[in-house]
């Protein structure tokens, strides 16, 4: 990043010009530089991701199938045909299909995700650390939304969407998707990383494996000590995988009447 500023700083020295091609050349060099952030592109037509070592190659974290012995169903999954059961705490159940259901997503840069929501359902704050997403609703209304980083203020930027309407979320923000009709609600979402990853809020931060100290938790959202331990004390409900659980959403208000009104 020095060396391209330093360089066109010297672009017109003593009345003499660097060459046009050099310089285009060099924007883009520095272009594909910030493009290999995201997933390694593929150097063969695909790389079927498979456990067994034997006669295979490792690429993107994947052993890769001998392409000979690949088949259409290395491509193929029907688990985003079936609808996911929302009778939990969120309302909600997102079922993927990323590199770990259809292997030939192996080094291709691109998953999905159907996200089922019951009237009212909630898809919780949460983040794809890899990836950015683009969510298309095919029933129901959505009022989607994300918050932007620190440095840009944490603003937050919400829409609802109808049948048809499409919205993007930016790769590693915060965002969340909640079902305001009166029906069920599905909405399809392609992620641009074979493994895209998530990360649940509240869960990461009351449900951490092993448990944040309370002190810091306490501190970080100005509440008392008791809210904290008895967040803590849940079972956090993961909508991604399907576990019971209870979810911050349902719970903070319930802490807070708990602890100071005794109720």
């Amino acid at each position: 990043m020095f060396f391209f500023i330093y360089f066109l700083s010297l672009f017109k020295r003593g009345g003499v010009h660097f060459p046009v091609t050099a310089v285009a050349l060099l924007v883009l060099a520095f272009a594909t530089l910030l493009a290999s952030a995201s997933d390694p592109s593929p150097l063969q037509d695909f790389c079927v991701a498979i456990n067994n070592t034997d006669s295979a190659v490792f690429v993107n974290g994947k052993f890769c199938k001998n392409p000979k012995l690949a088949s259409a169903n290395d491509f193929f999954s029907d688990k985003l045909r079936y609808p996911g059961n929302t009778s939990n705490p969120v309302g909600s159940i997102v079922t993927a299909a990323n590199v770990d259901d259809i292997p030939g997503l192996n080094t291709l840069g691109i998953s999905f995700a159907r996200v089922d929501f019951a009237p009212n359902g909630l898809n919780p704050p949460h983040t794809h650390p890899r990836a950015t997403e683009i969510l298309i609703v095919l029933e129901g209304s959505l009022y989607v939304g994300f918050v932007t980083s620190n440095g840009d203020g944490n603003r937050l930027f919400t829409k609802v969407l109808y049948k048809g309407d499409v919205f993007v979320f930016p790769i590693g923000l915060i965002h969340f998707q909640l079902n305001v009709g009166k029906t069920n609600a599905l909405a399809i979402a392609g992620l641009s990383s074979q493994n895209p990853g998530v990360i649940t809020i509240a869960n990461a931060v009351f449900g951490s494996n092993p448990p944040i100290n309370p002190d810091v938790l306490a501190k970080a959202f100005q509440v008392d000590d008791n809210v904290v331990a008895y967040l803590q004390k849940q079972f956090w409900y993961n909508n991604n995988l399907g576990q019971t659980s209870v979810q911050l959403y349902f719970l903070l208000l319930r802490s807070f009447h708990k602890v100071f009104y005794h109720v």
